[in-house]
């Protein structure tokens, strides 16, 4: 995790904390507020931003519904032995 930006740092804590606590899918509104930010809107949307780029480097996971979760999608390896 200390490969990452502070920002995500914390928005990665907060949904690992949530996670333990047994409360799985959060909205970046309530991550916004978490942390610190306020809940107005182009707070809201830098957190959801930062939480989207994760979710696409595979550090969240997005649900459907546009909520967030701490957890890592599993990535496919190629097969190190095979000679592409």
């Amino acid at each position: 995790m200390s490969v990452l930006a502070p920002d995500y740092q914390r928005i990665l804590g907060v949904l690992e904390e949530r996670r333990s606590a047994g409360n799985g899918t959060v909205k970046a509104g309530e991550t916004a507020g978490e942390l610190g930010f306020g809940t107005t809107t182009a707070k809201v949307e830098g957190v959801r931003s930062r939480a989207r780029r994760l979710a696409e480097r595979g550090w969240l996971l997005l649900e459907a519904s546009g909520m967030f979760s701490a957890g890592r999608k599993l990535v496919a390896v190629p097969d190190a032995g095979s000679s592409a």
